[in-house]
């Protein structure tokens, strides 16, 4: 029997699920009392709290997809969309010490305190705000998508109009596999009216029953419900059951897909050489080494940005507890991503170019390789990844609301007003993440969109815990630069006519034909260009045209091969702005673009901030001496240890002086202690042994 496309069974476990964490909600709205109780679940939670809510937080479905889809796209160097936050984890050492010192309710009070400005409180709490719209479309985009890929509609069931976009879809993966080969003119004409029709977005795999709206709503509303009853320690109590599920779906497939493919030889058989490589092709893949390192920067700059890291630092009993619960789920979450690239290199083995959106790779296999009550359990577990994330960081959005917009507007309200209108806000923050999963259908954007947006405000945060110089009116001047350049001219530009077909912006890289060498695969035998499987051999790889400007370009009308081109999706701002000095893009790999990108999104904001704190005026000492006197305070086993080690502290802003590692200079950065060295140190041991994994997994043959 089906239910709305799904076996039945499969629809009971969704349904038992749901109902268990609005059970979960509902208890923990009994142990919620209080402001600290609903946003720090009263700063009491130990390691194994800590563990799991730091595990759940920080790991979403969409991060899996993301990961699969690269992947299928790009090889195994695809992963370090997400995987770049590999070489980020060790400075969570540092950045959860600050977070937990600081001793605040929200990232915005950071802004307050440091620099004594309640607009840049208010700004950075709008900011966040439409971040988490975007995060929350995240999640129910894939959610939305996964339920896609599993009700697909049958062939006869095709409309005219259905029907002809998946032969079109059909007609232009033939085509694309005779690419490198070389086509006939007519082939060739046939293949460029193709290629921008699947631009627009007009061919398709398949069609599916389900409208995606249907299933945003329910995952929202229940969502909702869990974490405005229980708050924190309902996001907490959830996160412990939704960890055991989030394993589950991060390994079930592996040992289906493998037995489907024949174990890794044929995984071998069936994938190119180049697509093991960890680091990417300079030549074949978009993610080179340089894009990695850049992409790596950039997203150090914006981690410390993260609004929740106050939340999940700050309900910790210690800085201790809240640094080794960080690092642990953190790095559970690094190795369960081994598995995430895994699913992605099967995926290329299993259906390489049979889907028209990379994005439903997780739910294509789930169709393909499980059974009833299995797929089920893929379901949950998708949701649980996802619910476990929207519902921490949903707290901290709502007390951002409410501490940082709200309570400067309207003073001297009762706590229970506060936290019934936090609640509201944080409900509508939820709810209105629909409204970008509708509008956004691609999960690349809105990734790349996270790994450097929120560089606008992490360099004022990096530099306002360590630098003392740093002034109030230089942070405006970066925030409002660097606000235009990454987010305001990019989505400007990419719905106004004059830019979108500006023949300026629609310049493209030139097309390359490369000779790369790499091991024969199954269909090489079978077609005689090689004797044995994994024979190396010398094969032409044509790199097309991309780019430079807009993340697409194409005809506005596919039909007309003479029709005029129109860029599509986000307008490269920072490309715009480096090419100002006279840099020549067209000889860029997509790969050199992006770099290129990345670098100037994380080194930007740190020169404006540079030069203009020196010409601005800072904050008065005795401020500056209160903050740092409280950073470098460790926290105290008890709340009055605590209080008594701050007062001593302000009493005495002196006192730290002689552990700095430049005494007489304006930077507040400690020389390391005995912590300080075994966190940071063991955290790069694991790091490499991390990479050690990886590589053994590529290597099986």
């Amino acid at each position: 029997m089906q239910i709305f496309g799904l076996h039945w069974l499969d629809f009971s476990i969704i349904i038992v699920y749901l109902l268990a964490m609005l059970a979960l909600g509902r208890w923990a709205s009994r142990r919620t009392k209080t402001e600290g109780d609903f946003y720090m679940a009263g700063r009491k939670l130990g390691k194994f709290y800590q563990f799991f809510l730091n595990f759940g937080a920080s790991t979403n479905a969409d991060q899996a997809v993301a990961v699969s889809r690269e992947v299928y796209r790009q090889g195994i160097g695809g992963m370090w969309i997400q995987y770049l936050v590999l070489f980020l984890t060790p400075f969570y050492w540092f950045t959860t010490a600050f977070m937990r010192r600081s001793r605040l309710l929200t990232l915005g009070d950071f802004f307050a305190e440091r620099f004594k400005s309640r607009f840049l409180a208010a700004a950075f709490a709008v900011f966040t705000l439409v971040m988490a719209l975007i995060g929350g479309g995240v999640s129910y985009m894939v959610a939305g998508k996964m339920i896609q890929a599993l009700t697909p509609k049958p062939e006869a069931n095709y409309s005219a109009a259905e029907r002809r976009s998946v032969e079109m879809f059909e007609e232009y993966q033939e085509l694309k596999k005779i690419l490198d080969a070389g086509l006939t003119p007519e082939q060739r004409a046939r293949y460029e009216e193709l290629n921008d029709r699947n631009k627009h977005g007009e061919l398709r795999a398949f069609i599916s029953y389900t409208d995606p709206m249907v299933v945003y709503l329910i995952f929202a509303v229940v969502v909702s419900l869990y974490t405005v009853w229980g708050g924190f320690i309902a996001a907490v109590w959830t996160d412990v059951v939704q960890g055991f599920l989030i394993v589950i779906f991060s390994v079930m497939l592996i040992p289906l897909g493998l037995a489907r493919i024949g174990g890794f030889a044929g995984l071998h058989a069936r994938v190119p050489d180049f697509m093991f490589n960890l680091f990417g092709s300079v030549t074949t893949s978009e993610y080179a080494w340089y894009t990695i390192l850049a992409m790596i920067l950039a997203n150090l700059v914006s981690i410390i940005a993260s609004a929740p890291m106050m939340q999940t630092a700050g309900s910790a009993k210690t800085e201790n507890t809240a640094r080794f619960g960080m690092i642990m789920g953190m790095y559970f979450k690094r190795f369960l991503m081994i598995f995430w690239a895994l699913t992605g290199l099967l995926a290329v083995g299993l259906f390489g170019g049979k889907l028209h959106d990379p994005d439903l790779i997780w739910g294509v296999m789930t169709r393909e390789l499980l059974f009833p009550s299995a797929v089920g359990l893929m379901l949950v577990g998708i949701l649980a990844a996802n619910m476990s994330t929207l519902s921490a960081n949903a707290v901290s959005y709502g007390a951002l609301f409410i501490r940082n917009i709200y309570q400067p507007i309207a003073p001297r309200k009762t706590e229970r007003h506060y936290l019934t209108v936090g609640k509201i806000a944080l409900a509508l923050t939820l709810l209105g993440g629909v409204g970008t999963a509708l509008f956004v259908g691609n999960l690349l954007y809105l990734f790349q969109y996270f790994i450097s947006l929120p560089a606008v405000f992490g360099a004022s945060i990096w530099l306002g815990f360590i630098w003392r110089r740093v002034t109030k009116g230089a942070v405006i001047i970066q925030i409002f630069a660097c606000f235009t350049i990454f987010a305001v001219i990019p989505n400007v530009f990419q719905t106004w006519t004059w830019a979108r077909t500006n023949p300026a912006f629609l310049e493209e890289t030139k097309p390359k034909t490369v000779i790369i060498t790499t091991g024969a695969l199954r269909e090489d035998v079978t077609e005689g260009r090689a004797e044995r499987l994994g024979q190396k051999i010398r094969k032409a790889y044509l790199i097309e045209p991309g780019a430079v400007f807009f993340e697409k370009v194409a005809r506005i009308n596919p039909d007309d091969p003479r029709s005029p081109k129109i860029g599509i999706g986000r307008f490269n701002a920072e490309v715009w702005v480096l090419s100002w000095i006279g840099i020549d893009f067209a000889n860029f790999t997509k790969a050199q673009l992006s770099a290129a990108r990345f670098f100037f999104d994380a080194l930007f904001p740190f020169l404006l901030l540079f030069l203009i704190s020196f010409v601005t005026r800072p904050a008065p000492k005795e401020a500056l001496d209160r903050f740092f006197g409280r950073i470098h305070t460790p926290v105290q086993p008890t709340p009055e240890l605590d209080a008594q080690a701050v007062q001593d502290a302000y009493d005495h802003p002196d006192k730290f002086r002689t552990r700095k590692v430049w005494p007489r200079s304006q930077w507040e950065i400690m020389k390391p202690g005995r912590m300080d060295v075994i966190g940071f140190g063991g955290s790069w041991v694991l790091v490499g042994i991390i990479i050690l994994l990886l590589w053994l997994m590529v290597s099986i043959k």
